[in-house]
C-alpha cells in the first residue's frame, strides 16, 4: 500500500499521475514512483520521502507518456529507499504497482529465482512483476499473463501493470484492495481512491473484488472472478477536486475539526419526520432485520473500535439490547462464537479496512444472518458485503488522525441505539429526549470550538512532555482512549487512556510533577467518584487538567487546571467533550513540529493487515 494512479490517454499522462499522487499524500506514505511507456521503452522515476521529490527528479530530467502508472508506498516488506519504491520493473518489459500483501511471496521469490530472474528489492511487490514476465513467455497476450501470474497469489492486492509487449493496454486487477476507474472522454484512468482523479473525471466505475479490466483509449473490458466479461455501471461521483483542499487551514486536520458541526447536522439530514427516526435510513430491510435480532457483535480497529466502545454503553443502558465489541484484527483469530440472531455492527471511515472486512466475513461463515455496516465511502467493500448500511456523510476526512469521522460515527451509532433500542426498553419519553439533543448537537459543537485559544494556550505545557494519562469514566472511558490515540498519533507522545477506577491498580506509580493527567468530567451519575479519583491524582502531585461541565467549576486549585464546556445533555456528552481533546492534541503536534496530517509510520486507510 498506499495509493495508487494509472492512466491511458491521448496526451501525456504523467501530469495527472503526478497531480494524482499529490491527493493521494494524505493517506501516508514513505516514497513516490512512476513509469511510462514511451516509444516502445519504460521511463520511471521513483524517490524517496515525499511526491515532492518526484515532481524534482521529473522537473530535472522530464519523460512523457500516454500510458503510465504511479504509486506512493507505505512500507510492509523492505525499508523506505528507492529500491524498494514502486513502480517495480522486469527486464524493461513489464512495470507495476501494487497495494496490498502476497502472503506467498518468499516461495514465489524462491522458484523465480531458481529460473534466472533477478531480484533488486526486498518487497513482496516484486515477485508480481517477475511472475507476468515469466508467464509472458508462454501466454497468449498480454491480459492472460497477467491472469496467470495473479492465479499463482495468496494474499490482498490492487494491481496497475503496464507493458512494452502491449504498449497501449493498462490492465487493473482488484482482490482485497480497493481499485477503481476513471472515465474521462477518450481516456481512462486507474486509482485507489477516487480523490486522486477528481480534476480529470467525475464519472467511476468500482471494480468489484476479483476483477480484472484491461483498459486501453477505447474502454475498459472487465473479467469477474469467474473470467466472465461482466459491465459494471458508471457512477457519478459528487465530490468536487477542491473538495480536498485545506482552504484557509493551516492543516486538513483543523479544517476538519471545525467542519464537525456540519458534519454531524447532515448525518441526521433527512433521517427524520416529524422529530421521528425513519429506519429506513438504514436500508429498505432494516425493520425486518431489527425486529428479528437479539444481540449485536460491533467490530472495529482504533478510532472506529472507541466509537462501538461508547456505543456499547449506549445500548445496554438506554436500549438494554445486549452488546459485544472487539478489536476486528482479533476477532477471526479467536473462534469466537456467535449467539443466534446476532447483528454484526462494523465501523470504518474508509470502509475498506482490512481487518474489519476480514471480521465481518469470519462472522458470516460463523452463521451470522444480519449485518449493518456505518461508513463514509460509498462503493466501498464494507458497504457491499453488508445487508444495511447508514452513511455517515462526514465529506472527505484527509488528515490521517480522524477526528470529524468519529464524531459522525458517534451520531451514526446513536441513530442505531434508537432504532433498535425501540424493541427492548428504550421508552419514547427517551427516543424523544436522545432526538432532541442531537438536534442540538451542532450548536454544542460551535461552543466548544469557542475554546480553541484557551487550548492553544494550554498546550504549551506539553512542549516539553513524553508521556500523558487520560481518564474517564463510563461512556466518557472510550474517549479518553481516543484523546491518547490522538495525542500520541500526531505529537508522538507517549499517552495511555485508563478508567479513573483502575488508577489504584498500578497507574497511580506513574503519577508524578511531570505527567500530565487529562480528565474528562461531564455532569453525570459518575461525577463524584471521578472526583475521588482527581483527588487521588492531585494528592501525589500529579499535573491535573480536567474539561468540566462549566455548572461545576467553583475555583481553579494549586496543581488542577479545569477548562469549562458548554452544559450539555449526558446522552451526547461524549460527542462533545471529544472535541477538546482533538484540539489539544492538534495544538501540541503543531508546537512539536511534526507532520499534522501526514504522521510518521501511518496511513490513512489501512487495506492490509
Amino acid at each position: 500500500m498506499c495509493g495508487i494512479v494509472g492512466g491511458v490517454a491521448q496526451r501525456s499522462v504523467v501530469p495527472i499521475l503526478l497531480e494524482g499522487l499529490k491527493r493521494l499524500e494524505y493517506r501516508g506514505y514513505d516514497s513516490a514512483g512512476l513509469a511510462v511507456i514511451h516509444n516502445q521503452t519504460i521511463a520511471r522515476k521513483r524517490a524517496l520521502g515525499k511526491v515532492k521529490g518526484l515532481e524534482q527528479l521529473l522537473q530535472a530530467d522530464p519523460v512523457s507518456g500516454n500510458i503510465g502508472i504511479a504509486h506512493t508506498r507505505w512500507a510492509t516488506h523492505g525499508k523506505p529507499s528507492t529500491e524498494n519504491a514502486h513502480p517495480h520493473i522486469c527486464r524493461d518489459t513489464v512495470a507495476v504497482v501494487h497495494n496490498g500483501i502476497i502472503e506467498n511471496h518468499e516461495s514465489l521469490r524462491k522458484m523465480l529465482l531458481e529460473i534466472g530472474y533477478e531480484f533488486t528489492s526486498q518487497t513482496d511487490t516484486e515477485v508480481i512483476v517477475h511472475e507476468i514476465c515469466h508467464a509472458l513467455e508462454t501466454a497468449d497476450g498480454f491480459l492472460n499473463a497477467v491472469k496467470l501470474a495473479i492465479a499463482k497469489l495468496d494474499g490482498a492486492y490492487a494491481l496497475g501493470i503496464v507493458s512494452t509487449a502491449e504498449p497501449n493496454t493498462l490492465i487493473a486487477c482488484r482482490k482485497g484492495s480497493p481499485l477503481v476507474i476513471g472515465v474521462g472522454i477518450g481516456e481512462y484512468f486507474i486509482a485507489s481512491d477516487v480523490a486522486a482523479l477528481l480534476p480529470v473525471t467525475q464519472r467511476f466505475i468500482f471494480l468489484e473484488d476479483g476483477d480484472i479490466a484491461a483498459i486501453t483509449i477505447d474502454g475498459p473490458v472487465i473479467f469477474d472472478a469467474d473470467d466472465k466479461i461482466v459491465s459494471r455501471p458508471i457512477k457519478e461521483s459528487q465530490l468536487m477536486a477542491d473538495a480536498v483542499d485545506k482552504g484557509d487551514y493551516r492543516h486538513y486536520m483543523l479544517k476538519e475539526i471545525y467542519e464537525q458541526p456540519f458534519a454531524v447536522s447532515q448525518t441526521l439530514e433527512g433521517r427524520f419526520i416529524n422529530d421521528r427516526l425513519q429506519e429506513s435510513s438504514f436500508g429498505y430491510k432494516a425493520a425486518q432485520v431489527f425486529d428479528n435480532i437479539k444481540c449485536i457483535q460491533i467490530l472495529a480497529c482504533g478510532t472506529s473500535y472507541h466509537a462501538g466502545l461508547v456505543a456499547r454503553y449506549w445500548l445496554e443502558k438506554l436500549g438494554r439490547v445486549p452488546c459485544n465489541i472487539e478489536v476486528a484484527s482479533e476477532f477471526r483469530y479467536r473462534s469466537p462464537v456467535l449467539a443466534p440472531d446476532t447483528l454484526i455492527v462494523t465501523i470504518s471511515q474508509s470502509g475498506e479496512t482490512a481487518d474489519t472486512l476480514a471480521a465481518l466475513q469470519e462472522a458470516k461463515k460463523l452463521g451470522a444472518k444480519y449485518s449493518l455496516t456505518i461508513c463514509n465511502v460509498p462503493e466501498s467493500s464494507l458497504v457491499r458485503e453488508s445487508d444495511l448500511v447508514l452513511m455517515t456523510r462526514a465529506g472527505p476526512e484527509i488528515g490521517v488522525a480522524s477526528t470529524k469521522a468519529f464524531t459522525t460515527q458517534l451520531v451514526s451509532l446513536m441513530l442505531l441505539v434508537i432504532a433498535v433500542g425501540r424493541r427492548f426498553q428504550l421508552t419514547e419519553v427517551m427516543e424523544h429526549k436522545i432526538t432532541g439533543a442531537l438536534f442540538s448537537l451542532p450548536g454544542k459543537i460551535e461552543s466548544v470550538l469557542q475554546l480553541d485559544n484557551q487550548i492553544e494556550a494550554l498546550a504549551e505545557q506539553f512542549a516539553e512532555k513524553q508521556h500523558a494519562l487520560f481518564l474517564g469514566r463510563g461512556t466518557h472511558y472510550p474517549i479518553a482512549m481516543e484523546g491518547a490515540l490522538k495525542l500520541k498519533e500526531i505529537s508522538y507522545i507517549h499517552a495511555e487512556a485508563y478508567p479513573a477506577g483502575e488508577l489504584k491498580h498500578g497507574p497511580l506509580a506513574l503519577i508524578d510533577a511531570d505527567m500530565p493527567v487529562i480528565t474528562v468530567a461531564p455532569n453525570n451519575s459518575l461525577l463524584e467518584k471521578l472526583k475521588s479519583n482527581m483527588q487521588e491524582v492531585s494528592a501525589r502531585g500529579g499535573q491535573l487538567i480536567v474539561f468540566m461541565d462549566e455548572t461545576l467549576v467553583s475555583a481553579n486549585d494549586g496543581n488542577v487546571q479545569i477548562i469549562e464546556i458548554p452544559q450539555v445533555e449526558n446522552e451526547i456528552s461524549p460527542i462533545v467533550y471529544t472535541i477538546p481533546l482533538q484540539l489539544l492534541s492538534y495544538h501540541v503536534a503543531v508546537l512539536k513540529g511534526t507532520d499534522v496530517d501526514q504522521p510518521r509510520n501511518l496511513a490513512k486507510s489501512v487495506t492490509v493487515e
